[in-house]
C-alpha cells in the first residue's frame, strides 16, 4: 500500500509529461503534412550513386 504513494505521483508526472510533449508537437506543426512523407518515400527521384556505377 505504501508503494502507491510513490507510483501515483510518478504516473501523474509521466502522464503530464506525455501531454506536454503532445501539445508541443501540435504547436510546432508536426501533423500538418501527413501525406507528403508517405508519397516522398514512394517517389523514385534519385538515380544510382556515382560510386555504384563502377562496381558492375
Amino acid at each position: 500500500m505504501n508503494v502507491l504513494f510513490i507510483l501515483v505521483p510518478v504516473s501523474l508526472f509521466l502522464a503530464g509529461l506525455a501531454l506536454w510533449f503532445f501539445l508541443w508537437t501540435l504547436k510546432s506543426n508536426q501533423y500538418d503534412d501527413l501525406d507528403g512523407d508517405a508519397w516522398r518515400i514512394l517517389a523514385d527521384d534519385d538515380g544510382p550513386r556515382p560510386e555504384e556505377d563502377d562496381r558492375g
